[in-house]
């Protein structure tokens, strides 16, 4: 075998290991509809527990358009309840929210929505 053909197949090669590779990381990603049947709602903030979530997870926030929205916060906006101005709002009613590695913080913005637990905390690895 001639050096420029061997080079070839070990390139060959390492294209299909990095490809399977990427393939069973999104073949893992899940989506959760989150609060279960019941959707985006009140009393939602423990849906999460005992849930093992991951990076590229899928968070569907379901509920009826106008209702309710779904903000994108940090700690300290999901313990006070305040959305910063500049924070992602989302708002169709099924918006679908990828999650990041770490903690992710959402909650609903509307007045005395997330004071009555429509908000969650999930932590993916």
């Amino acid at each position: 075998m001639s050096q420029g053909r061997g080079s070839a197949v070990v390139a060959a090669v390492v294209v299909v290991c990095l490809l399977m590779v990427l393939n069973s990381e999104v073949a893992q990603a899940a989506t959760y509809k989150v609060g279960g049947a019941g959707g985006w709602a009140f009393n939602v903030a423990g849906w999460p527990k005992g849930k093992n979530f991951k990076a590229g997870d899928v968070l569907l926030f379901s509920y009826t358009k106008g209702a309710h929205n779904v903000v994108v916060v940090n700690k300290a906006g999901y313990d006070s309840c305040k959305a910063p101005s500049n924070a992602k709002v989302y708002s169709s009613g099924k918006d679908q929210i990828k999650l990041v590695k770490g903690k992710n913080f959402f909650i609903c913005s509307f007045p005395g929505h997330c004071a009555s637990a429509m908000k969650i905390a999930v932590t993916a690895t």
